[in-house]
């Protein structure tokens, strides 16, 4: 397999496997609705599986790295995500959605920082950028967000979700079988569990995930309280659709720019400049009450969430040694998606109940200013030790 049938081919991938996740969890609380569950069991149901994918995700990404393969560990989570799925839409008790919810984050979400190194590894060796095959996963999740709520009103509602999903794993599996990976260079010996504290040694690491920790949480908020927020305001489900669809379409012109030239850039940097762009972004969230405008304002994504996360995969890249790759993501996942979501979604939800929104959000905006200064300090400090001065 060449370089570019293999760049193509893994866009193709990243495509199939965000359009996968399009399909399933905007539609999860529908479905259990549907199923009969209370809203309690509901939001039990969606807040159990992220803290269960935030212990889940080193764990995978250590066996990745041991065993040295990005594309059997990935092929293997997706099988297992498929079957836990089956008791997921199958079984109707509650103890078993838990048990099912458990399963399929524990093997779904994985898959994503383990499908971040294979892309930051493909991409190295064939000159291209993170950023330019990473935004087809923003295409895939998109164009599948923006019509599943069509096709699904056709083959017979919110009930038939489950069809879609398992049907649309062909694509991905299928392309992933046809993939050719670069052969994994061999080292001294396969990565052990005790080698895990090579990581925890690392105090920059800590550090640096300390301030992405500090940044995301806001950002996490965000991801649950907006659809309460736009539907406290009085947006319709089409608009509540739209607010997400504009979220992820902005992410592609930042993902194919400043992608191809993060390398010009420091990371840090970077980030602090997302930061503080995204202290504006909560201010202004804070102030306005008309939903058609903070639908719009989700395009205040792409100079936010996707600047921080290229920079911050790419300044990961340097601080986690090369056998470490799908650790250090998954733990760089596990930080956004499971700690940042607890803190943001729980945190969010009692300052909500308590104050309303707009402390909420000028709360987030000071949270984030907090960030940038914090990065811009981190950064003097670092360049100027490594300058010896």
């Amino acid at each position: 397999m060449t370089d570019n049938s293999r760049i193509v081919t893994l866009k193709g991938i990243v495509f199939a496997y965000y359009a996968v996740q399009a399909l399933l969890l905007p539609y999860l609380p529908g479905y259990f609705g549907l199923r009969g569950y209370s809203a309690i069991q509901i939001g039990w149901l969606m807040n159990i599986g992220p803290f269960m994918a935030m212990f889940a995700q080193p764990v995978w990404g250590l066996i990745s790295d041991r065993y040295r393969s990005l594309k059997g560990v990935i092929l293997l989570l997706w099988g297992l995500t498929i079957v836990s799925s089956v008791g997921l839409f199958t079984l109707d008790a509650f103890p078993a959605a838990v048990l099912f919810v458990l399963l399929l984050y524990f093997f779904m979400y994985p898959a994503v920082p383990i499908l971040d190194n294979l892309i930051v590894k493909t991409a190295q060796g064939s000159g291209r950028s993170y950023g330019s095959i990473r935004l087809w996963g923003s295409i895939g999740f998109c164009s599948v967000a923006f019509t599943s709520g069509y096709v699904l009103t056709w083959v017979g509602g919110v009930e038939s979700v489950r069809y879609l999903f398992w049907g649309w794993w062909i694509l991905p599996i299928a392309l992933m079988l046809v993939f050719r990976d670069r052969p994994a260079q061999a080292t001294s010996r396969p990565v052990q569990l005790r080698d895990m504290t090579i990581l925890y040694r690392n105090r920059k690491l800590l550090w640096f995930l300390v301030l992405v920790l500090i940044v995301s949480i806001p950002h996490r908020m965000n991801d649950v309280m907006i659809t309460l927020l736009l539907a406290d305001l009085g947006a319709t489900e089409r608009g509540l659709g739209m607010a997400w669809f504009f979220a992820g379409v902005s992410e592609i012109p930042t993902f194919a720019l400043l992608g191809r030239y993060m390398y010009r850039f420091n990371e840090l940097t970077v980030m602090a400049i997302a930061a503080l762009l995204y202290s504006l972004r909560w201010i202004v969230y804070g102030s306005v009450s008309d939903p058609d405008v903070l639908i719009v304002l989700q395009a205040a994504h792409s100079i936010t969430f996707a600047v921080f996360w290229i920079a911050a995969v790419s300044y990961l890249v340097r601080l986690v040694p090369e056998e470490f790759g799908s650790t250090g993501q998954a733990i760089l996942s596990s930080i956004f998606l499971g700690l940042a979501g607890i803190m943001g979604g729980l945190g969010g939800g009692w300052v909500m109940e308590l104050w309303g929104r707009t402390p909420l959000y000028y709360g987030s905006a000071v949270i984030c200013f907090v960030g940038a200064l914090l990065l811009y300090g981190t950064q003097y400090v670092w360049s100027r030790r490594s300058a010896g001065l």
